[in-house]
C-alpha cells in the first residue's frame, strides 16, 4: 500500500477479524463523538452478505499484530474506513484513502463515498484529498424515559411481526421506498435478508409489517437490539399508503418492542435524501451527531 509508514504492513480481512475492526471502529467513535453507536454484530451482518467478497473487500493496516486501521469498499463504491486515534497523523488515513480509490476503480465503480462525522479528522483528510460533499446523514435518539404515545392505525389495518412469508414483501416495500433516492443501487433480497436473519442475535420481533385490509405488506420496519439500544435500520412505507400514519406506527412499535427487550433507548439515522427529519424529530427524538458523506471520481 502506497504512502504506509515503515515497520507497518497490510493483509486482507476475514470474518474473524470482525471484534479487531470493531475495537478500531469503536475507539474512533469514541474520541470524536463521546460515544460508540456501533456493535460488533453490525459488522458481522454486513460482512456476510453473499455479495460482498470480504477478502477482496477489506484491508487491514497492523503494527505487529495489532490491527490499528482498516478499510472496506463495496462494489457499488460505498466505502468506509477508521484509524485508531493513538495513530493518527502517520498517514494511515491518506493510504486507506488510495487503496479505497483504487479498489473501487478495479471493482467497476465510477466513485468512491464514505460516511464520516461532522468536524471530525476523518472529514478534513477527505476534504485535503479532493472529496466533496453527497448528503448529510443524522443519528437521532429517542432519549431514556421517554414517552412513546400510541400511533393509531386507520380502519382495517394491522401492525405486526412479520411472519416468514412476509420478509420477502417487507424487502420489496423498503427496497422500492428507498430506490426513490438519487443514486442508489437496487440491494438484492439475499444481501437485504443476509443482514437481518445473519446478523448475531436476531430475534423474529426485529421485523414488522402493517398489512392492508387486503392482508398485503404496505409497510415495515427493522429495529436490531444492542447491549442497551434499540437501532431502527430501515422504515418504509409503500408510496399509495404515506400520509396514513403508517410510519409513525411503526416506528412505535419498533421503539417500544425494543425496550420491551431491554433497550434503555432507542436510535435511527436519516438523511437529507429522504425529508424524514421533521418527522423523527415530531415523535421527540433529538439529533445526536451528524455525518456528511464525501466522495470522490476513481
Amino acid at each position: 500500500m502506497k504512502g504506509l509508514p515503515d515497520g507497518l504492513h497490510v493483509r486482507p480481512l476475514g470474518l474473524d477479524d470482525s471484534a479487531a475492526v470493531y475495537a478500531v471502529m469503536a475507539a474512533s467513535e469514541l474520541a470524536v463523538l463521546g460515544t460508540v453507536t456501533l456493535e460488533e454484530a453490525d459488522i458481522v451482518a454486513d460482512w456476510s452478505r453473499p455479495s460482498f467478497d470480504v477478502a477482496a473487500s477489506t484491508v487491514g493496516v497492523l503494527d505487529g499484530d495489532l490491527l490499528i486501521g482498516y478499510a472496506e469498499v463495496s462494489d457499488t463504491g460505498r466505502g468506509d474506513a477508521a484509524v485508531h486515534p493513538d495513530h493518527l497523523g502517520r498517514g494511515i488515513g491518506t493510504a486507506l484513502a488510495g487503496w479505497m480509490k483504487a479498489t473501487a476503480r478495479a471493482q467497476g465503480a465510477t466513485e468512491v463515498s464514505m460516511p464520516v462525522p461532522a468536524g471530525s479528522p476523518g472529514e478534513s483528510l477527505l476534504r485535503a484529498l479532493g472529496y466533496e460533499a453527497r448528503h448529510e446523514s443524522w443519528v437521532l435518539a429517542l432519549p431514556e424515559g421517554a414517552e412513546i404515545p400510541a400511533q393509531p392505525l386507520p380502519p382495517g389495518y394491522l401492525l405486526r411481526i412479520a411472519g416468514s412469508a412476509e420478509l420477502e414483501p417487507a424487502y420489496r416495500v423498503i427496497e422500492d421506498a428507498f430506490g426513490e433516492w438519487a443514486g442508489r443501487p437496487r440491494h438484492s433480497y439475499d444481501d437485504w435478508l443476509g443482514r437481518i436473519t445473519g446478523r448475531p442475535g436476531y430475534l423474529p420481533w426485529n421485523v414488522q409489517v402493517v398489512l392492508d385490509p387486503d392482508g398485503a405488506v404496505v409497510g415495515a420496519v427493522n429495529v436490531d437490539l444492542g447491549t442497551s439500544t434499540g437501532f431502527v435500520n430501515q422504515v418504509a412505507v409503500r408510496a399509495d399508503q404515506r400520509g396514513r400514519g403508517l410510519a409513525k406506527a411503526l416506528l412505535a412499535a419498533a421503539f417500544a418492542s425494543a425496550r420491551e427487550h431491554g433497550a434503555t433507548r432507542s436510535e435511527l439515522s436519516t438523511d437529507s435524501r429522504t425529508g424524514a427529519l421533521d418527522l423523527y424529530l415530531g415523535l421527540g427524538m433529538t439529533v445526536e451527531s451528524t455525518w456528511i458523506n464525501l466522495g470522490t471520481e476513481v
